[in-house]
């Protein structure tokens, strides 16, 4: 039985949580992995992500017994506490561009829950991150790691990770940093970015990129198994993704194939390549080297700039200035969250 999970619950509702089905059963649960995890994700107040804080302490109501998965469905709820409703209600029927709003209206005929964007709201992403933390300590008994950084906020970027030499110790150190970066100074400049954007009334986007080792060769199938296809599918569940890229990704286009086919040769009984252009899938089949693919993430649609819009009530032209809390950009708390989805789509290949 393939993994499988579902996210539910809405922003300003009771609480928001996940149902994971067919886990492992057998996985140690370690509170304190899950609380760091759910803390990488959390608004720090610092700025630079949402003024909107929030404790974000699962409570598992079932698929752990005495400390451990027991393979039936496992359920966790997040509550809801740091909530401003109030915000929402004078604009209500003014659909928010580029969120949900409208599409959301139009596909649930008006009931959907407009509070924060209901289902649509990166809140959702909470217990994601709790079930890719569960999903990270069941690779990590099979020896598999996940990890992801920053590589570009805006027009600033970090130093990609090496393709072929990727290590657990470096995505723990990532892991510890409240700004996932490799280099530090750019981090520096990118975090003025978003301080800038936001003074401004505005955001900025980026790219995550993301890594997996220790992931066996010929995981994966030619058809709807594949590999690359399970990631992606589960990647476009993040709000605010509208790419994804693997290995060289659309550098491809402008390369000759001298240049970018990974030559191949043995290593200790092991087949490896040279390079990892193709990011260690082939023909939807892992390769055995490191998974590595790039996330575009758009700037946050929450501007607090005049804008045109429709009143979904009237049907009428009107303008819109966002009001409540929200991130000048969300960079700064995805690298978790890319990487719990990550973690769950390899845990479902596996499966």
């Amino acid at each position: 039985m393939k993994l499988e999970y579902t996210v539910f619950g809405e922003s300003h509702g009771p609480a928001v949580g996940v149902v994971v089905e067919n886990l492992p059963s057998g996985v140690p649960i370690d509170p304190d992995f899950i609380s760091r995890e759910m803390n990488r994700r959390r608004a720090k107040g610092d700025g630079l992500s949402t003024p909107r804080v929030e404790a974000d302490a699962p409570k598992i109501l079932s698929g752990v017994f005495e400390g451990k998965t027991t393979g039936t469905p496992l359920c966790a709820i997040i509550q809801n506490g740091n909530t401003r409703s109030a915000d929402y209600d004078r604009t209500k029927n003014l659909a928010r561009p580029s969120h949900a709003d409208f599409t959301g209206f139009v596909r649930y005929q008006g009931y959907n829950d407009y509070r924060g964007g209901g289902h649509f709201s990166g809140r959702l992403t909470a217990p994601l991150v709790f079930a890719g933390a569960v999903a990270k300590l069941a690779l990590r008994e099979r020896g598999i790691f996940v990890g992801a950084h920053i590589l570009q906020l805006g027009s600033q970027k970090d130093v990609p990770f090496s393709p072929t030499t990727l290590t657990q110790n470096a995505f723990e150190t990532l892991a510890e940093k409240d700004f996932t970066v490799l280099d530090d100074e750019a981090g520096e400049r990118m975090k003025a970015l978003v301080q800038e954007a936001r003074m401004n009334l505005t955001s900025v986007g980026g790219i995550i990129q993301c890594a997996v080792i220790g992931m066996p060769c010929g995981v994966g199938s030619p058809d709807k198994d594949n590999l690359e296809g399970i990631i992606a599918r589960n990647i476009f569940r993040v709000p605010a993704v509208k790419g994804i890229e693997f290995g060289l990704g659309f550098g491809f286009a402008s390369a000759y194939g001298h240049e970018v086919n990974d030559q191949m040769r043995m290593d200790n009984g092991r087949v490896v390549t040279e390079t990892n252009y193709n990011g260690g899938i082939l023909g939807g089949i892992s390769n055995g080297m490191p998974i590595v693919f790039q996330v575009v993430i758009k700037p946050t649609s929450s501007i607090s700039r005049e804008q045109k819009t429709v009143d979904l009530a009237t049907m009428q032209d009107s303008t819109l200035v966002v009001k409540g809390r929200h991130d000048p950009c969300i960079l700064s708390r995805a690298s978790v969250v890319v990487e719990s989805a990550t973690a769950l789509s390899v845990l479902e290949a596996l499966s």
